[in-house]
Formats: structure tokens, C-alpha cells, sequence
């Protein structure tokens, strides 16, 4: 079992959980720390203005809250903030969401009582996902709605999805005789008050995104092998002068992928080694970009994402509440680490990243589709009788349109704050709304991808070349062609499409 509040928490962690179904067990100390700090936070706040727990929240804060009334007031906050809509998250995003914020809590600067990290690991064991909406919240004084929609199952109401079918939480609960969390003084705020939602979700996305940038990668170096392009390009010596990590590493893997290949060529025997006697060079000297630029173009991918997992990794591995409870010091702090600006900016340029990533994938597709640009295939890499059969002719217009809505969607939420709460939230992150956005153009452009692995696969069918790839490209070949043999005639393209989508999304390459 995965040991949850020992150490920082790790992508791989979330990995394990999330992906490999891994059962999590709380570390001791942890909890020992949990309940110290819920103990000072319980006879501090006694006698003192603290906020949201003798005050009201947001605006209201203004107004003193008897003790009488203190526990009224957090379950007021949660059942108040169950107003999310719109389409219902996913169970592994709503897992995600769950492990981030329990490994917040597990911090010992919530104040909460020790039972509410308890109750949330037995339902991430237990696979009981609370029922929460895309819609809700704005990405400061915390992922309020989508948290609050995870604390009204914790206090043992709502509904959540249980095997496959939306339950009342209390049928579950009596199922499994789970006690509902109790509030005591700050278990209301405690849980909702925080990035998790944001930062849950963006795990997944930047999981999903290094899985579609190997992905990338493995495309655009089989389509090299397809023209048998020049080797240059992406050759240690042309991509060494040029001192950018995810440049280097984009093109080291290039050339570890095309390894045995039999089609990529050498300019020095070609080009170099021989006397060129003619004034019109038939030969193409030099590709398209989206063919001779691979390493220059996803390399800014490559450094984006790992930036991006590093400010995840942080802001998981942070205390990202308000106010802060520091039983160390005695104190209690009020500010605004529930702000998600981190995060969100982060989930903008991964999303900028990634369309750009879908718009290289479009254009190879394009290269591939047009026998007046690559000379070496038939239009749409139609096998079968030209004029009568399309090919991949109609799949084309689907990732065109894909990479489109991407564009449109990459305009960043960071800089697009509205206030909102009487204006207390004069300026705010929209971090769920950018991670859910990353969300999106990520699971297009596996659409996308999809569409140009059979492309792909079609067009080494048409050269006969499937026997002078290099192994990496001959076994992706291979994988490919289980899913969609090899096709002349027109027919049904869409679960197809969608069933090697669903390959490129399970099948980790972990090239990079």
C-alpha cells in the first residue's frame, strides 16, 4: 500500500493510484500532526476573531459567530456551495481531486479534525466518488463549489457514483458502515478551502500529456522514416549548438527511434559525396517544417511540461488554505494561499503547448494527405481506386476541425478574472476552468493523433516499407494495424478512430 503523508507526494504516486488502482494507507506521524493542530486551533480560537470559524465567510466576515453556532456554520458553508453544474466529472479526475486534497490536509495546517483524512482515504479505497460538476468555481478562497460538492458526501449526504451507478452517499455510507464526518469547528472551510480541484485535475493532464508527447514524437519520426528524410536534423550536431533541453532531448529520442531503420539516409551520401551536375535539383534538399523541425517544435512541449509538473507537484505537496493553522509557532495566519495562479497560469501554457503540439500532428496529417506535396503517395493515402474510394479523406476534416476548437481554446483563463463575491474576490485565477481547458485540447489532440497513426500505417502499407523500419516503428506499426488492418475499400471509420485513440491513451511509451 501506497504510504500517504510520510513524504511529498510524487506524479508517480498519483500514478499509482489513479492508474494501477494502488489502496492508500495514512502515515501515523501524520496524523499526529493532524490532531495537534486540530487541538490548538480548538481551545485558540476560543476567545479570538478567527476567520471562519467565529466569523462569517467571504464578505460576511465582518460578522461574529456565537460558539453556539460555529457548527451550524460549516455545514451552512458546505450545503450552501453545492451549486456546481454542467457535465459530471469523471471518476479518476474526482480521485485525483480526492488524493490532492487529502495529502493538503495530511499537511497538519487545516485544522481539521484527524477523522476527515480518515474518511476521505476509505472512500479512495473504496472507490466511492462523490458526484461533482465541471461548473462551479473561480480558483480562489479555494475550489469552493467542486470542494464543497466532495464535503456533502464526506458529511454524509449527496449522491456519489459507486460501481457505475448514482447513489444516494447514505445508501453507500450504510453499505459500508462509514460514519459521515462530523464538524467541530473547521471542517467545513478545511475542506473546500484550497487548489485541489485545480490541481487534481491538472495531475491528469500532465500524466496525459508526456503519454501524448512521446506519442508525438513517435509519429513524427515514423512519418521521417516514411520520406525517407536526411538524418541531419535531428543529429546531435545540428541540435547541441542550440542550448535547450527539451530541443536536445526531443531529437536524442528521434534518433534512438530510428535505430536499424533502413529509410532514413545520411546527406553525405547523398548530397555531400557525389558531384551534382544539374541546375534543377529533382531531389528535395531540405523537408517541410513539420517534418524537419520536430525536435525545434516539441521541444518547447518537452520544457513546458515538466515546468508544469514541478509546480504541481509543489502546490500538491502544499498547505493551500485559509486561514493557515500553525500549532508549531501557536499562531494563525490569514491570507491567500488558496489563490490558484500557480496552477492556472501552468494549465494555460500547457494548453497553449499542447495545441501547438495538435497543430504539428494537423499539418503532418496534411503532408501525408496531399500527393502534391509528399509525391510519393495518393491522394488521402487512398489504397484503393482513385475517384471512387476517399481514403482517409473524410478523417481529415474531423482533425481539422478538432485542431480548430483547440485553437479557440487556448485563449488563457489567467488573464480573464472577473470579480465576483461582492467584489471580495476582486481578482481571481479561474484555475479549474483553465485545467479543465488543458483537459479538452489534450483529449483532442489524441483525436488527432489517432486519425494520423492510421494515416500512417496506410502510407508505409502503400510503399511496401514495413520491412525497412526501424524496430521501434516496425512493433508500433504492428499495434496499429491490430487495431485497424490494412483497407482499400471505403467503410466506417469513427470506432476505429476511437479505438485507436483509447490504444495511444492506455499504451504508455515513456520516451521521454
Amino acid at each position: 500500500m501506497l504510504v500517504i503523508g510520510k513524504r511529498r507526494i510524487s506524479l508517480n504516486d498519483f500514478n499509482r493510484v489513479l492508474y494501477n488502482n494502488e489502496k492508500i494507507e495514512l502515515d501515523k506521524g501524520a496524523l499526529k500532526n493532524l490532531e495537534r493542530g486540530f487541538k490548538f486551533i480548538d481551545e485558540f480560537s476560543k476567545d479570538k476573531v478567527i476567520y471562519g470559524i467565529s466569523t462569517g465567510f467571504g464578505p460576511m466576515a465582518q460578522y461574529r459567530i456565537n460558539r453556539k453556532h460555529q457548527i451550524e456554520l460549516q455545514y451552512n458553508l458546505i450545503r450552501s456551495h453545492c451549486s456546481g453544474s454542467g457535465d459530471r466529472l469523471s471518476d479518476i479526475y474526482v480521485k485525483s481531486l480526492m488524493l490532492a486534497r487529502l495529502n493538503t490536509l495530511l499537511q497538519g495546517y487545516s485544522g481539521v479534525h484527524v477523522s476527515a483524512a480518515k474518511l476521505l482515504a476509505k472512500l479512495i479505497n473504496l472507490d466511492i466518488y462523490p458526484v461533482i460538476f465541471e461548473h462551479g468555481s473561480v480558483g480562489a478562497s479555494g475550489d469552493l463549489v467542486h470542494l464543497a460538492h466532495l464535503a456533502l458526501v464526506m458529511i454524509g449526504e449527496g449522491e456519489v457514483n459507486y460501481k457505475g451507478k448514482i447513489t444516494a452517499t447514505s445508501k453507500v455510507f450504510e453499505q459500508h458502515k462509514l460514519e459521515p464526518l462530523k464538524a467541530y469547528i473547521r471542517e467545513g472551510l478545511g475542506m473546500i478551502n484550497g487548489t485541489s480541484a485545480t490541481s487534481g485535475i491538472g495531475m491528469i493532464n500532465v500524466i496525459q500529456a508526456k503519454n501524448l508527447l512521446s506519442w508525438a514524437v513517435m509519429a513524427s519520426t515514423m512519418l521521417n522514416e516514411i520520406v525517407k528524410c536526411y538524418d541531419d536534423h535531428f543529429s546531435k550536431g545540428l541540435n547541441r549548438v542550440k542550448h535547450h533541453v527539451g530541443q536536445n532531448k526531443i531529437a536524442a529520442t528521434m534518433r534512438s527511434i530510428v535505430k536499424g531503420s533502413k529509410l532514413i539516409r545520411q546527406r553525405s551520401e547523398h548530397l555531400y559525396d557525389r558531384k551534382i551536375g544539374v541546375n534543377v535539383i529533382k531531389e528535395k534538399v531540405q523537408e517541410y517544417y513539420s517534418i524537419r523541425c520536430i525536435p525545434q517544435i516539441l521541444g518547447p512541449v518537452y520544457d513546458t511540461i515538466v515546468n508544469c509538473q514541478k509546480v504541481l507537484i509543489n502546490e500538491v505537496n502544499s498547505a493551500n488554505d485559509n486561514p493557515i493553522i500553525d500549532h508549531k509557532s501557536k499562531n494563525v495566519f490569514h491570507g491567500g494561499n488558496f489563490h490558484g495562479d500557480y496552477v492556472a497560469f501552468e494549465m494555460d501554457k500547457l494548453k497553449i503547448c499542447i495545441t501547438k503540439l495538435s497543430m504539428l500532428l494537423e499539418r503532418q496529417l496534411n503532408y501525408l494527405m496531399n500527393d502534391k506535396i509528399n509525391n510519393i503517395l495518393p491522394p488521402f493515402v487512398n489504397l484503393g481506386r482513385l475517384g471512387l474510394n476517399f481514403g482517409m479523406q473524410g478523417a481529415q476534416f474531423t482533425a481539422t476541425s478538432t485542431v480548430a476548437e483547440n485553437q479557440t481554446l487556448s485563449f488563457p483563463m489567467y488573464v480573464h478574472s472577473i470579480p465576483n463575491n461582492n467584489d471580495n474576490q476582486d481578482i481571481v485565477s479561474m484555475g479549474p476552468n483553465a485545467a479543465l481547458m488543458a483537459k479538452k485540447v489534450i483529449a483532442n489532440s489524441f483525436e488527432v493523433l489517432a486519425i494520423e497513426m492510421i494515416s500512417i500505417v496506410q502510407a508505409i502499407d502503400y510503399l511496401e516499407f514495413k520491412n525497412r523500419l526501424s524496430k521501434s516503428s516496425a512493433t508500433v506499426y504492428k499495434e496499429i494495424r491490430k487495431i485497424v488492418p490494412v483497407f482499400e475499400q471505403d467503410h466506417i471509420k469513427y470506432k476505429e478512430i476511437a479505438s485507436v485513440k483509447d490504444y495511444l491513451l492506455e499504451r504508455r511509451l515513456d520516451l521521454l
